[in-house]
């Protein structure tokens, strides 16, 4: 919840089933960064997936992907 109540959004996918979704890199409560995808509606919000970003596929801003987007 921190990550998401705190973190920057730095991808949207307005055509995700069945709701928009996006991602948001963020701090976890250990101060580890995370990313986080999320969909929103009816003022709620749906946790999809969260998992540690690798500089394998992200460049160091973690922010940015390596060799295109999604």
């Amino acid at each position: 919840m921190n990550a998401i109540d705190n973190g920057e959004i730095i991808e949207q996918y307005p055509k995700d089933f069945p709701f928009p979704s996006c991602l948001i890199l963020g701090l976890s409560i250990k101060n580890v960064y995370i990313h986080i995808v999320v969909s929103m509606h009816d003022e709620k919000i749906y946790l999809i997936t969260a998992y540690v970003p690798s500089t394998d596929k992200w460049e160091s801003d973690l922010k940015t992907r390596k060799g295109g987007n999604k």
